[in-house]
């Protein structure tokens, strides 16, 4: 039998002989040498995490609602946090900060800190989950900072399967430790829906079949939003890579780019990197001028974005400069095995 610490509220953890005696409401017995826990309605996730010492653990999350946030420090490596069942939409984690949300200290939270979920821990899985932002703008028309993060990705080796990302704005927050630092990331069979710039940030992001979908903005102007901002450092020589994926759309037709360039003001030295390739793109993106600048003064043409073998109503190619192609041998080098060097979570059995 599977040797399990079921965590309540407030619980306090103890380490004794080889597992864990959960001291409070209801003790519990967890084989270390299994390093399972598990998370029912009721709990918090963030006390598995806190619990999770060692490396290694898995943490299953029963299904449920868990309205709380979540933070995997770098200490917690290799770890696991996986839904209990095989649909994601069972097992949801969610929150409502935006960056311009308020903290108790007067402050506000910032892009980063209004993530649902945020982790550094190098080795990270995620699996079968929902992480979600439900801040909406229609609710705080007082608040001007409108970035409401699903998930806050750093540390090297963070690998996301089957799993729902929802927020607006800055839906995915894909980073690394450090300017310096190369941090991969792989997401495959994942659905992420958001607004403006809703997959943004430095890592080296891999998107294998993966649906991105565009929601409807009450707005008047155009583009009501776009699917990528890659903050990309200049020494890194990959970015983001979407390949064999689909965007779709709820808003109208050629309502959104596919991306433009985050040229941060604390790292003016970023060189953004975005390659979509054999993608199906819906009629929601502008195929004509398919890309945009955040800043004028850091033109998308002058950035690492290229295209390759795309196909669908967003991907026809009108005006050919304004989609820059990779040739055949280009296309060869831009594959998930590059980008994620010895790591290859697409191998495991």
């Amino acid at each position: 039998m599977e040797g399990v610490l079921t965590l309540r509220r407030r619980t306090l953890l103890t380490g004794i002989a080889g597992g864990l005696v959960a001291v409070g409401t209801t003790p519990a017995f967890a084989d270390a040498r299994r390093r399972v826990l598990h998370v029912r309605p009721g709990d918090l996730v963030q006390d598995a995490v806190d619990a999770a010492d060692g490396g290694g653990w898995t943490i299953v999350v029963h299904p449920g609602t868990y309205r709380e946030v979540v933070n995997i420090p770098a200490d917690k490596r290799d770890l696991t946090l996986r839904g209990a069942t095989r649909d994601p939409r069972d097992a949801v984690i969610v929150y409502d900060n935006a960056s311009g949300t308020k903290k108790p200290d007067g402050t506000t939270y910032g892009t980063a800190g209004s993530a649902t979920f945020t982790s550094a821990a190098p080795g990270l899985t995620v699996r079968g989950l929902t992480l979600a932002n439900d801040w909406l703008r229609a609710d705080h028309p007082e608040i001007t900072g409108t970035q409401a993060v699903a998930a806050y990705v750093t540390g090297d080796r963070s690998l996301f399967e089957g799993v729902r990302l929802l927020a607006h704005q800055d839906t995915l927050f894909a980073d690394t430790t450090a300017l310096e630092a190369f941090d991969r990331q792989y997401y495959r069979d994942c659905y992420i829906e958001g607004d403006v710039d809703f997959v943004f940030g430095r890592a080296r992001a891999v998107f294998e079949r993966c649906h991105f979908h565009t929601l409807d903005r009450e707005v008047s102007f155009k583009p009501e939003g776009m699917v990528f901002a890659p903050a990309t450092a200049r020494a890194n020589p990959y970015g983001f890579l979407a390949v064999r994926s689909r965007i779709t759309s709820g808003a109208e037709d050629a309502a959104y780019k596919i991306a433009r360039p985050w040229v941060p003001s604390y790292e003016t030295t970023a060189w953004p990197s975005l390659v979509v390739r054999d993608t199906w793109m819906g009629p929601g993106i502008d195929a004509v001028t398919p890309y945009t600048n955040m800043r004028e003064a850091y033109p998308w043409q002058t950035m690492r974005f290229r295209e390759y073998a795309n196909h669908g109503p967003g991907a026809v190619i009108s005006v050919p400069e304004n989609r820059p192609q990779l040739t055949a041998e280009e296309a060869a080098v831009h594959t998930r095995r590059t980008y994620l060097g010895d790591w290859r979570p697409y191998a495991r059995p």
